[in-house]
């Protein structure tokens, strides 16, 4: 594959609702996209979430297939691949790097614990970006950026541990896990086998990148002092990058950045974070569907329509998020305080997302007094970005301008960064983020609005 061929890169970003693929200029511009919706979990006890059957590999094939019937251009005009998928979950794969048993949701109480050896079908133990880049390569490396939570890594080293005693808590035989790289680095390439049911070249190279929240912080090009992120997802934080690896913080934790020997400095989140918001949805069922098809809208847009019309603060209701409790502290409960006569569902929809962003603001606002930081602008990704009250609500709610960008799918961009990088065409992350990332617009606080907030 010559320099002249390369024209676009391959990014896949496993979601915790859907798989996306995307073809990418070199310049961050989409030329084609297709998804994929993920299965609804498995819930087979108590504390207990697993994706239904082989659902991520699964997804992966449905969502490249749409892919490559919707581009119009020379597969042999890729570059590279950029795999991301969802951090914390833990896969159990037999020798061929098949599943053993379903993958364990990263809401599953056992990727909290230490491994325990009971399928003796088990060969290897790995992140999903590691699961699949083995389906796609047939290699089992992966990057070390994909590891937090219950595994034997140093994070100062970004190795497994060297110590056999602390290798040893987590119960993970070192012949089990996957061999380290660094975001940007060659994993593998495309098999045959892999090639034949993507539809793509063989022998493509497969690039690491890191965990989702990581490879996102990369495409939203959030890259600078001041600059925070806010992700709406699954999981909703904050993050800032960082170039130390702290330890015994309070207000927030340390992850690995989607960059060698860099960090992502993030907040505490909220579990289930957009989630609130589908669920505000789902409960009005029929009736909201049906005005929103009426006006040739979305049911968020009718929402939105109708919570636009409500003044900040929506008239004393509020809402506390936690529709999800943590593992440890299932005594957690969602609420709304404060109705009287006056609330309607427009109050309702605009209170759950303003508790989303003073709840952000309060976790950021923790993390940035103890690193000692000022943020003077935040950029807000995913889907929840396309709204336009939302934008506001979070200027207002942080009294600085928010930003979004013309893709939302952060983690998306920077799977397509690592593969640029790994092919040469930019010699660093942070050019590459300069060229593929673009700001769509910005929303500036209003000022009233910010005082009664922060009140």
């Amino acid at each position: 594959m010559g320099e002249k061929q390369m024209k676009y890169i391959l990014s896949i970003d496993g979601g915790s609702q859907s798989t996306k693929a995307t073809i990418f200029d070199l310049e961050g511009r989409i030329i084609a996209s297709a998804s994929e919706p993920l299965k609804p979990y498995d819930l087979p006890g108590p504390g207990l979430v697993e994706h239904p059957g082989d659902d991520l590999w699964d997804s992966l094939v449905i969502a490249c297939h749409k892919l490559m019937e919707r581009f119009a251009g020379d597969p042999a005009d890729i570059a590279a691949i950029g795999l991301c998928s969802i951090r914390f979950d833990r896969v159990l794969m037999k020798k061929d790097a098949t599943l053993a048993q379903p993958a364990l949701s990263w809401m599953d109480i056992r990727v909290s614990r230490p491994y325990v050896h009971d399928n003796p079908d088990v060969a290897h133990v790995a992140s999903t970006n590691g699961y699949l880049t083995a389906r796609l390569t047939g290699k089992f490396n992966d990057s070390a950026a994909s590891y937090q939570g219950m595994w034997p890594i140093d994070t100062d080293a970004w190795q497994w541990f060297e110590d056999s005693e602390a290798f040893n808590y987590y119960n993970i035989p070192r012949e089990m896990l996957c061999d380290l790289k660094m975001p940007g680095e060659e994993v593998g390439r495309l098999t045959a086998e892999a090639a034949a049911l993507l539809g793509l070249p063989e022998g493509l190279p497969v690039v690491a990148t890191g965990n989702d929240k990581a490879v996102e912080a990369l495409g939203t090009g959030a890259l600078s002092e001041g600059s925070g992120l806010i992700s709406l997802g699954t999981y909703v934080c904050g993050m800032v990058h960082g170039d130390r690896n702290p330890k015994d913080t309070v207000n927030y934790w340390v992850n690995f950045a989607c960059m060698p020997h860099k960090y992502i400095y993030e907040s505490t989140g909220i579990r289930k974070g957009m989630g609130h918001i589908s669920w505000f949805r789902d409960l009005l069922g029929e009736e909201a569907l049906h005005k929103a098809e009426k006006k040739g809208i979305s049911p968020e847009d009718y929402l939105a329509e109708l919570a636009e019309k409500i003044p900040a603060g929506s008239e004393g209701l509020m809402v506390v998020p936690e529709w999800l409790a943590p593992a440890d502290r299932q005594y957690k409960k969602g609420m709304f305080i404060g109705f009287d006569n006056r609330h309607g569902a427009g109050h309702m929809y605009r209170a759950i997302m303003e508790s989303l962003a003073m709840t952000m603001k309060i976790q950021m606002d923790a993390l940035c007094e103890e690193l000692g930081i000022r943020l003077t602008q935040i950029t807000v990704s995913g889907g929840g970005s396309n709204s336009k009250l939302f934008m506001q609500i979070f200027a207002d709610v942080f009294g600085i301008p928010a930003v979004r960008n013309e893709v939302n799918g952060a983690a998306a961009v920077g799977a397509a960064i690592c593969a640029a990088v790994a092919k040469g065409i930019y010699p660093s992350f942070e050019e590459a983020a300069a060229k593929m990332v673009r700001k769509r617009d910005e929303f500036v606080p209003d000022d009233a609005n910010h005082e009664k907030y922060t009140k």
